[in-house]
């Protein structure tokens, strides 16, 4: 009788933006995080913001239904000195949430400075050496654009390190 192989697990990152939402669909096989998809979605800046969260949400959705991803990773709110960005932040980032409430998908969520130290080791990297680090990781010949979805890749990255770690620690702990 053959047995199912487990498939390693997949992580969906995103970096919510009401103009531009970037994703990426990495998988942790172990050896190393490999990039399956990415890519942005956008809005038309004079369409309603209702339109713009639903455009959002959907195609949210659609990349949902195709990759199958295990769990969710996203950019924790941050306080900007921009109340409007941070509030087009807000609105986008709850559209992401509720999509992953409705498939089912659990969330975790990072701070900038924790995405910084998973992927460059240092909180306070700038964002060239952080697109730098995920192109290096990756094995990329290109640093991926938009920003949005290098941020993106930054940020499933960060859950699968995370995740590793908190194994690691685990299993010191069950050490006798």
């Amino acid at each position: 009788m053959a047995t199912a192989v487990e498939q390693p697990p997949l992580v969906l990152g995103i970096d919510p933006g009401t103009a531009i939402t970037g994703y990426a669909v990495v998988r942790d096989d172990h050896e190393g995080a490999k990039l399956q998809a990415s890519g942005a979605i956008y809005t038309p800046a004079h369409t309603p913001l209702s339109q713009r969260l639903f455009s959002i949400h959907q195609e949210l959705a659609a990349i949902i239904e195709t990759y199958r991803p295990s769990t969710m990773a996203v950019e924790k709110v941050f306080f900007s000195r921009n109340v409007r960005t941070a509030l087009a932040v807000g609105h986008a980032r709850g559209v992401v949430l509720l999509a992953a409430a409705i498939h089912g998908l659990p969330v975790f969520e990072y701070s900038p400075n924790e995405v910084k130290q998973a992927i460059s080791g240092y909180g306070g990297a700038d964002k060239k050496q952080m697109q730098n680090m995920v192109a290096l990781l990756l094995h990329l010949d290109e640093v991926p654009t938009p920003d949005d979805v290098a941020d993106a890749i930054a940020i499933a990255i960060c859950h699968i390190h995370t995740n590793r770690w908190q194994d690691v620690v685990q299993a010191s702990d069950s050490y006798p």
